[in-house]
């Protein structure tokens, strides 16, 4: 497993606290700080960072510590490194010496760094020089992980639950909450997340799921007019964090309620297949609330998410770690749906009585759907297969209307079914006619 941990501007020192128990140190030539580290520092992320670092170094085996060749040996670099060797002495230490793809200064480069204590690597991440010997040094030595034989990919398998949502609205401190630490950072500052995040989380009925929190998504004209690569990147990386979920907690933000960029998120949701829940964060925020306020707010939700229409709602309070829990709970119930497989004989059932309760509507021409019988062809989601004499005698309007009764009589609540009308094909018999047709024809010429 490889973890990689944000940059360091301060490292822990015994006997030097500062602030959050971090020692502040500056150094290579950064007089003067831009305005966004500026409004990161007063945030307090220089200090979540590095705690966050702290607790990567701590569970490690290994260690790539990365230093700037062009930039050459900085006190921040020694500072690091001396920490390194009083704190991780137990620990293997590999300096990677970045920026190293000349050929001819490469070399002088990674040789300067032998004063801070350990034998330089000279890398080049941009063109890939040296990676191939730094991999092999980090796995020189540690041990391989037994892999058990398992019986079934399902036994094996651990669902993923992504985190997704506008900018601020609470992603990280819902999965700190549902972890039980601070896995992510939670600062004030928008865009704080940048890349998907996994943790692992173990449910009430003992399973283990995945957790993914995702950077905030904006709306695509914000993101191009910003002109920031990482965003756009950050939010590509959401999006693949949604294809790779099983289910997807849609989080909003109460007191904003539901937008624009919301309903794009609902319909990417329904598109790729997964499950939801709607996450109603910041609860706490919204003033004068009775027993009739999630009524309404509900009422709300349901108008302008249509198309989640069948997806459960959480209202919580991250910051206070209220009716969190009751995310995860509502996850796995929906993940049990969305692998729930109906025998073919209770599915028929349900669907003829349907089309006995409301048959489809005839054509103009007097035609009239007939349906032979139905199948559950997959599941996650939900897939069924109905087999009818023409599918385009099933309008769209008879269609939604069958996908309701299935979920009014079988449930599949949180996840988006799918329904598959197939056209039977020619039969024997008029094969068969039509092959005497054509040999009639051939004798009369």
């Amino acid at each position: 497993m490889l973890v990689d941990t944000g940059g360091l501007l301060s490292v822990p020192k015994s006997g030097n606290v500062g602030v959050d128990g971090i020692a502040i140190t500056r150094g290579g030539g950064q007089d003067a700080l831009s305005a966004a580290v500026k409004e990161a520092h007063m945030a307090g992320l220089p200090a979540m960072i590095e705690r966050q670092a702290a607790v990567a170094i701590e569970d490690a085996k290994t260690v790539i510590f990365v230093v700037d060749g062009q930039a050459g040996v900085t006190s921040a670099d020694k500072d690091i490194a001396n920490w390194l060797r009083k704190n991780h002495s137990n620990k293997k230490i590999i300096l990677a010496v970045n920026k190293c793809e000349s050929p001819t200064k490469g070399f002088q480069q990674a040789i300067e760094f032998w004063s801070l204590g350990f034998e330089p690597m000279g890398v080049s991440a941009i063109s890939g020089t040296g990676t191939g010997d730094l991999l092999d040094a980090v796995c020189l030595g540690l041990e391989s992980s037994k892999v058990e034989d398992v019986s079934s990919e399902d036994d094996t398998r651990v669902p993923s639950i992504a985190i997704i949502g506008k900018p601020n609205v609470g992603k990280s401190s819902i999965l700190n909450a549902l972890v039980g630490e601070e896995r992510s950072i939670v600062s004030p500052v928008s865009g704080t997340t940048r890349d998907a995040i996994d943790s692992e989380v173990t449910g009430p009925d003992g399973q283990v799921y995945r957790l993914i929190d995702t950077a905030g998504i904006r709306r695509r004209t914000a993101v191009a007019a910003g002109g920031s690569k990482t965003e756009e990147l950050s939010v590509n990386r959401a999006f693949r964090a949604i294809r790779r979920a099983d289910v997807v907690a849609l989080v909003i933000d109460a007191m904003a309620c539901i937008t624009e960029q919301d309903w794009k998120l609902s319909e990417r949701i329904v598109k790729e297949g997964k499950g939801c829940v709607i996450v109603v964060n910041k609860w706490d925020t919204v003033p004068d609330k009775d027993h009739k306020s999630t009524v309404h707010y509900e009422q709300d939700v349901r108008e302008k998410l249509r198309g989640l229409e069948w997806a459960p709602i959480v209202y919580t309070s991250a910051i206070d770690g209220k009716r969190v829990t009751k995310i995860l709970d509502a996850a796995i119930e929906v993940e049990k749906e969305r692998s729930r497989r109906l025998t073919t004989a209770i599915l028929n059932q349900v669907v003829h009585e349907a089309m006995a309760l409301n048959p489809p509507p005839r054509t103009r021409g007097g035609k009239k759907g007939r349906l032979y019988y139905c199948t559950q062809a997959a599941v996650r989601p939900p897939t069924f297969v109905f087999f009818v004499n023409e599918a385009q005698l099933f309008p769209d309007v008879y269609r939604r209307y069958m996908e309701k009764q299935l979920r009014s009589n079988v449930g599949y609540r949180g996840t988006p079914i799918r329904l598959l009308w197939r056209s039977k094909k020619k039969s024997d018999k008029d094969s068969k006619e039509s092959s005497s047709k054509e040999a009639l024809a051939e004798t009369s010429v």
